[in-house]
């Protein structure tokens, strides 16, 4: 029986894939009326790609050639899309536009300027060159880049929060999706905060996903400031210096926070998932009965392991597990950036903090 580990993904293409390879069709029809079925490209990594071409088609003096969007394996949310390139010939040499459907950057800190279309040099190259191996000497081409529905599945995208507007990114670095890459969705995080630092802010809120999203907002921290970071902590940690933070505010369930606290920094169950080894420890320390720590150790939830330790007077656990988070932080940053936490419940509210002076954050006081 084939396995979740053992299964094989198909790999598929990127959108700049797809766009390289319906300007290269629609250049070939525009030149020379041939109706292709199938165009070959090159990528990034060396590896020659052969795209299907779903429609070549005449439209006055623009000849519109489509791509479907294939990820192959891959979640993305861009799969099955129609990518679109009009070419119509020019005097000289290749322009390059986007048309509706394709993003425009309106703040900085990506690789493309403020104001340009949302196509990166990866694929702009990649355009390029397959434009130019099938124009005759002489000629000239403008391309026009268009994704029909592009504007509507721009919205189940990070390019809102990017400052990507009226449509998706032209994307790809080899020019070929990977399924299930966790590596893509970590670059997708290290992006968001390379573009905060460029836009001023030295100090990030990192949460792990939507309650953390939602706590951070009740204890009033600027939106521009909190990033879900799921559960790649050590992989946005190692970020932060590099790109130029300054301060970073962990704030977290106990769930989550307590294997921080622990020295675990990729948090997913699959890897790690010590929480109620690590609560009881420390309930230990302060000085939790034997009887707590096995009703710790035998809990099905925090939540239920939060009511045990605050029913037994044992609440100065959490500022303990709050302290330790940080503590562990910085042993594992090695640097002098400035770490805070906080830490709640789903039930309970703020449990624990450490490093936040009173009154920095709304209800949230060292104790």
């Amino acid at each position: 029986m084939m396995t979740e580990q053992s299964r094989r993904y198909r790999c598929g293409f990127t959108s700049g894939s797809a766009a390289a390879a319906a300007a290269k069709a629609a250049t070939i029809f525009l030149f020379g009326e041939q109706i292709v079925s199938t165009v070959k490209i090159g990528t990034p990594i060396g590896v020659s790609l052969t795209i299907p071409i779903k429609r070549v088609e005449q439209k006055g003096s623009f000849v519109r050639a489509v791509v479907e969007k294939d990820a192959g394996d891959d979640p993305d949310v861009t799969d099955g899309l129609e990518i679109w390139a009009r070419v119509r010939e020019i005097e000289s040499g290749i322009t390059l536009e986007a048309g509706p459907g394709v993003g425009r950057v309106t703040k900085p800190g990506l690789a493309v300027a403020v104001g340009e279309a949302a196509i990166n040099p990866v694929p702009r190259s990649m355009i390029v060159n397959e434009v130019s191996s099938v124009l005759p000497p002489g000629k000239g081409v403008e391309v026009i880049i268009e994704v029909p529905r592009g504007e509507e599945v721009a919205r189940q995208t990070f390019n809102p929060r990017l400052g990507i507007t009226g449509g998706i990114s032209i994307l790809g670095t080899t020019g070929i999706v990977e399924p299930m890459s966790e590596k893509a969705y970590q670059q997708s995080l290290a992006l968001q905060l390379k573009q905060a630092v460029a836009l001023g802010k030295r100090r990030v809120v990192l949460v792990f996903g939507n309650y953390g999203q939602a706590m951070a907002g009740k204890l009033g921290f600027p939106a521009e400031e909190v990033f879900k970071i799921s559960n790649f902590v050590g992989f946005i940690l190692q970020q932060c210096p590099e790109l130029g933070v300054r301060e970073i505010i962990m704030l977290g369930h106990l769930g989550k926070l307590a294997k921080v606290a622990g020295g675990i920094f990729f948090t997913h169950s699959r890897v790690a998932d010590a929480r109620r080894e690590i609560l009881a420890a420390y309930t230990a320390v302060v000085g939790g009965n034997k009887e707590l720590v096995q009703q710790i150790l035998s809990s099905n939830t925090s939540e239920e392991a939060v009511q045990l330790i605050l029913k037994a007077g044992r609440s100065e656990v959490f500022q303990l597990l709050a302290a330790r988070v940080v503590c562990r932080v910085k042993e594992y940053l090695k640097t002098d950036l400035i770490v805070k936490s906080i830490i709640f419940s789903s039930e309970a509210g703020v449990l624990g903090s450490y490093g936040l002076s009173p009154g920095e954050v709304k209800g949230v006081i060292d104790e």
